[in-house]
């Protein structure tokens, strides 16, 4: 299994878990709750990865350096 399915894995068993919580509630706004769920934790791990580089973290995302700059502001990482 490669590293993707993985990654799609646990998203998949992690939304199982949260429809099951639910308990027969109707959820909305699932891809925002997504987003920002995954979001905030894979740029702080790639910053550490990073040793705290902003160009080298935004070419392991693939992005923009302004653009990680820009998200990390809005999910209030510090640098």
């Amino acid at each position: 299994m490669t590293r993707n399915n993985d990654l799609a894995d646990a998203v998949r068993r992690s939304l199982d878990r949260y429809f099951k919580d639910m308990d027969g509630e109707k959820p909305t706004l699932i891809y925002d709750m997504v987003l920002k769920n995954i979001e905030k934790p894979m740029i702080e791990t790639v910053l550490g990865r990073a040793e705290g580089n902003l160009t080298v973290a935004a070419d392991m995302l693939g992005i923009n350096r302004n653009t990680l700059r820009k998200k990390m502001q809005q999910l209030r990482i510090k640098g």
